[in-house]
C-alpha cells in the first residue's frame, strides 16, 4: 500500500509523463507576450493581453461597420458590441451542453447510478473552469510566433488578465479578451464530459476526477494549440482544418473515452461466460431524450459561436448546416438500426443526432445543406455500426461515447476533405495528418489512467459495482424507489 506522500508524488509524476506523450518540453514564456492570431475557424483568439489582430479569412469576418476617421479606425461600437453580444450568448448556449450530457448519461445507465454520475457531470465544468484559468488557456493559445524554433508546445504564463485594450475592438473585432476566455473554457470542459459517459457505472470517482482534471489542465490545451493556437498543424502548406472541434474537442475526448473503457474492462454482467451480450439497460429513456435536445440547442452556439462574431450570412448558414446534419443522423440512424435489429431503437436515433452534429462540426461553415445532409445521414449510420462492432468486440460503452465523438469526429475531419469548398486531395491529406497526431492523446491518456490503477486503483470493487456507486461512493440515492438493475 502506497502512502499518501508517494500517491501524490506518483501522480505528478502522471501528468508529467502524459504530457511527455505528446512530445513537450516547458518552456514558460511571459504572458504578455503577444500572441500569433488563430484561424478564423478556432473557437478563440490568442489570449495574450495585447491587441490582437483581426480573424483570418477561414471564417468570414463581421460586417464591415461604416468608414470611420483614420484616427477611430476600427468597427463601429454597435457592431463590437453585437459581436460580442453574440459570443456571450454563444458561451451560454455551450454550457447548456454541461445539462445535455448529464442528462443523456444519467437516462442510459442504470438508476443505482445516477447521483454518481451527477456529481462528474457537476464537478467537471468546475474543474474545467479553474484549470484552464490557471494554466489551460495560455498552453492552448500560447501566442506562437515565426521565429520560434517549434510550434509543439509554447506557454504563455499561469493565471489570466487583460489591459483596456483587452476589453475593446483593439483586441478583437469580435469579442472581448474575458469573453474569448469563457467560450474557450466551456469547449474544454467538454472534452472531460465525454469520457465520463464511457467509463460509467465502475470507476472510481477520485480516479476519475484526478484524470478528468490533468486531462482538461494539460492535454487537451497542448493539443488543442497545435491547430487553435497557431501551432504546425496550422502551419502546413495546406493547413489542417477543424472549425469548431470535430477532432479538437469531440476526438480528442473520443480517444480518452477509449483508453478508459480499455483499461477498465467491461461492466459486471456486461457479456456471458460463453461470450454473448447481455443489455444493460438504461433506467430513463425520457431523461435521455431530453439531454440529446438541449445537446443539440448547445450546438447552435457550439458551432454558430465558432464564427467569432455576428456575421449574419456565416452564422445564419452554420446553424442551418448543423440543424440539418443532425436531423439527418437521426433519420439514417433510426432505419439502420430498425433494418438491422428489426425495430425501431430510440438510444439508436438520439446517438444518430449526436453523431451527425459531430460529424459536420469540423466543416459546418464550408458546407452547403446538401453537403450537411449527406454528412449526417453517414454520420448517423456510422454510429450504429459502431456502437454494434465495439459490443461484439467486447468494448463496453455504456453510453456509445467512442462511435459518437471519435468515430464520428474523425468521419467528420475526414469530410472536410471531401465535401464543400475545402474539398481536395492536399485538404484530405491535412485532415489525415490532424487525425494521426491527435490520435497522441489516446497514449497520454492510456498512461494517465495506467498510472491511476497503479497508485490507486481505477475500478470500485464488484460488491460496491452490483450495489450501485449511489451508495458505495455517496452514500445517497437518487430515488425512492426499487433500482433497475
Amino acid at each position: 500500500m502506497l502512502t499518501s506522500k508517494n500517491r501524490w508524488t506518483a501522480c505528478l509524476l502522471a501528468a508529467g509523463l502524459a504530457a511527455a506523450t505528446l512530445g513537450l518540453t516547458l518552456e514558460p514564456l511571459s504572458h504578455g507576450q503577444e500572441a500569433a492570431p488563430p484561424p478564423a475557424e478556432a473557437p478563440a483568439a490568442a489570449p495574450a493581453p495585447a491587441p490582437a489582430p483581426a480573424p483570418a479569412p477561414e471564417a468570414a469576418p463581421a460586417p464591415e461597420a461604416p468608414a470611420a476617421p483614420a484616427e477611430d479606425a476600427g468597427p463601429s461600437v454597435e457592431l463590437f458590441t453585437t459581436n460580442n453580444l453574440w459570443m456571450m450568448l454563444s458561451t451560454a448556449l455551450v454550457f447548456i451542453m454541461h445539462l445535455g450530457f448529464a442528462t443523456v448519461e444519467t437516462g442510459l445507465t442504470q438508476s443505482k447510478n445516477t447521483v454518481n454520475i451527477l456529481f462528474k457531470n457537476t464537478l467537471i465544468p468546475c474543474i474545467g473552469l479553474l484549470t484552464y484559468v490557471l494554466c489551460g488557456f495560455n498552453l492552448m493559445y500560447p501566442g506562437f510566433a515565426d521565429e520560434d524554433p517549434q510550434f509543439w508546445f509554447k506557454f504563455a504564463g499561469f493565471g489570466i488578465s487583460t489591459d483596456e485594450a483587452g476589453v475593446t475592438s483593439a483586441y478583437n473585432v469580435g469579442y472581448t479578451y474575458w469573453t474569448d476566455f469563457l467560450f474557450q473554457a466551456m469547449f474544454a470542459a467538454t472534452c472531460a464530459t465525454i469520457v465520463s459517459g464511457a467509463v460509467a457505472e465502475r470507476v472510481k470517482l477520485t480516479s476519475f476526477m484526478l484524470f478528468s482534471t490533468i486531462y482538461v489542465a494539460l492535454v487537451y490545451p497542448i493539443a488543442g494549440s497545435w491547430k487553435w493556437g497557431n501551432g504546425w498543424l496550422n502551419r502546413l502548406e495546406t493547413p489542417f482544418y477543424d472549425f469548431a472541434g470535430s477532432t479538437l474537442v469531440h476526438s480528442v475526448g473520443g480517444w480518452g473515452a477509449l483508453a478508459g473503457v480499455l483499461i477498465l474492462g467491461p461492466r459486471l454482467g456486461k457479456y456471458t461466460a460463453d461470450g454473448k451480450i447481455k443489455p444493460i439497460i438504461g433506467h430513463s429513456m425520457p431523461l435521455a431524450t431530453i439531454g440529446v435536445f438541449l445537446l443539440w440547442l448547445g450546438w447552435f452556439g457550439f458551432n454558430g459561436g465558432s464564427v467569432l462574431s455576428a456575421d449574419p450570412a456565416l452564422v445564419s448558414l452554420t446553424l442551418v448546416t448543423t440543424s440539418l446534419a443532425a436531423a439527418a443522423g437521426g433519420v439514417a440512424a433510426a432505419i439502420v438500426s430498425a433494418v438491422i435489429l428489426k425495430k425501431p431503437d430510440l438510444s439508436m436515433a438520439l446517438n444518430g443526432i449526436l453523431a451527425g452534429l459531430v460529424g459536420i462540426t469540423a466543416g459546418a461553415d464550408q458546407m452547403t445543406p446538401v453537403d450537411s445532409i449527406i454528412i449526417g445521414a453517414i454520420a448517423g449510420a456510422l454510429v450504429v455500426i459502431s456502437v454494434m462492432f465495439f459490443d461484439k468486440i467486447k468494448v463496453d460503452d455504456p453510453v456509445g461515447a467512442v462511435s459518437v465523438h471519435l468515430v464520428c469526429g474523425i468521419f467528420g475531419t475526414l469530410a472536410v476533405g471531401l465535401f464543400g469548398a475545402k474539398a481536395g486531395s492536399a485538404q484530405l491529406m491535412s485532415q489525415l495528418t490532424g487525425i494521426a497526431a491527435y490520435a497522441s492523446t489516446f497514449v497520454a491518456a492510456l498512461v494517465l489512467f495506467f498510472v491511476l490503477k497503479l497508485i490507486m486503483g481505477l475500478r470500485v470493487s464488484p460488491e460496491e459495482e452490483s450495489e450501485g456507486l449511489d451508495i458505495g461512493e455517496h452514500g445517497a440515492v437518487a430515488y425512492n424507489i426499487t433500482p433497475n438493475h
